[in-house]
C-alpha cells in the first residue's frame, strides 16, 4: 500500500469532477449500485449553490476515494456520502475519508448515507459506532403486470409539464405537498433546472394535475434510468416513479393513486420492463399504497448518525 493523501476543497476543477464521475461509474459497475444519491451527481455535473465540501483521497497520486459533505441542513446537521475505488479498498481509504468528514463536521454530529444493503459505507458506519436513524426502501415492480384502474377525482385534468411556464407553480405545489419532507420540500428553482438539464429529462413523462381554476394541485414526474450514455452500459433501462406529489387540499381524494397509475402506464407504453421508486420505510401509508399496486422491497438506503463519540 502506498501513501494516502487527503485533501479538502470547497470547489472542484473540471478535471477533478470528471475523475470523480469516472470513479463513481467504476464503483457502480463493480457493486451494481450507485454509491451516491442523485443530488451529489448533479452537484458534480452542474456545480452547487449549497455549502459543500469535497474530500479527496489519493494513493500515490491516483484518485482512491471521494466524499461529499453537505453542510446546508442547519436542523439535522451535515450529511455525507463516500466511495472508494474498487482497486483501493481494504487500504484504509474509507476510514481516512470518514475520519476527515467527522473532523470537518465538528461540533455537529455527522450523518452518513449508505446506498444499498451491501454498501461499504454501511460497514464503515458500524465500525465507527454510528447509529441507524433512517431507511429508504427501493421498491420495484414488473411493467408486464397489469396497472390498476384509478379514476381521477372530479374537477381534475391532466397535461404535460411546461418547463418555462410551469416552473414557479410546480415549485409551490411541490413545497406544499412535501412541507414536512426533509429534502423534497426544500427544492429551489436551481434544483428543478439542474434536473431539466439532465439527458433523462422528458416533459412528456412529467404529468401535472390541474383543478378547475388551472392551479397545479398534483403531479407525477417519471424518470428513465439508462438513457444517459454515461451509465447506459450498467443496466437495461428502468422506469422510475420519480416524484408523486399532491397538494394538501386534494390529499385523501385518491389523486395520488390515479397519478401513479397514469405514470406507470406511460412507462409501460415506452416498452420498459420494470419500474422502481424510493420511499421512506417509516411511511407506512405510502409503503402500503405502493405494495397495493404491485411494488415490492428491492434494496435499502440507510442513513447513519455519529453519536459524537471522541475521535481516536
Amino acid at each position: 500500500m502506498g501513501d494516502i493523501a487527503i485533501t479538502v476543497v470547497d470547489e472542484l476543477s473540471d478535471q477533478e469532477s470528471a475523475d470523480i464521475l469516472e470513479l463513481i461509474l467504476e464503483c457502480t459497475a463493480f457493486d451494481s449500485a450507485y454509491p451516491f444519491s442523485e443530488h451529489v451527481l448533479l452537484n458534480l455535473r452542474h456545480g452547487s449553490d449549497h455549502s459543500v465540501q469535497h474530500v479527496i483521497a489519493r494513493e500515490d497520486g491516483r484518485l482512491a476515494g471521494y466524499a461529499h459533505l453537505d453542510n446546508t441542513d442547519t436542523v439535522d446537521g451535515p450529511s455525507a456520502e463516500l466511495a472508494v475505488h474498487p482497486d483501493m479498498r481494504r487500504h484504509g481509504v474509507g476510514s481516512l475519508l470518514l475520519s476527515g468528514l467527522m473532523v470537518l463536521s465538528r461540533p455537529r454530529a455527522l450523518r452518513l448515507w449508505a446506498h444499498g444493503e451491501a454498501a461499504g459505507a454501511a460497514s464503515l458506519a458500524h465500525n465507527f459506532g454510528f447509529e441507524k436513524v433512517r431507511t429508504l426502501w427501493q421498491m420495484r415492480r414488473s411493467l408486464f403486470a397489469s396497472v390498476l384502474e384509478a379514476p381521477l377525482p372530479d374537477g381534475i385534468t391532466l397535461r404535460n409539464f411546461h418547463p418555462t411556464d410551469d416552473a414557479d407553480a410546480w415549485l409551490e405545489c411541490n413545497r406544499r405537498a412535501f412541507a414536512h419532507h426533509p429534502e423534497q420540500g426544500r427544492w429551489t428553482r436551481r434544483d428543478l433546472e439542474s434536473r431539466m438539464k439532465e439527458p433523462w429529462f422528458d416533459a412528456k413523462g412529467f404529468i401535472v394535475a390541474e383543478d378547475l381554476n388551472g392551479r397545479i394541485v398534483g403531479f407525477h414526474w417519471t424518470k428513465i434510468h439508462g438513457v444517459d450514455e454515461r451509465d447506459a452500459h450498467l443496466h437495461e433501462p428502468v422506469g422510475e416513479v420519480y416524484v408523486v406529489g399532491v397538494d394538501p387540499d386534494w390529499q385523501g381524494k385518491q389523486l395520488g393513486r390515479a397519478l401513479t397509475a397514469v405514470g406507470l402506464r406511460y412507462l409501460r407504453h415506452l416498452g420498459l420492463r420494470s419500474a422502481m421508486l424510493y420511499v421512506d420505510s417509516a411511511d407506512e401509508r405510502a409503503v402500503a399504497l405502493y405494495e397495493s399496486i404491485g411494488f415490492a422491497h428491492w434494496d435499502t438506503d440507510t442513513l447513519f448518525r455519529d453519536p459524537l463519540m471522541p475521535l481516536d
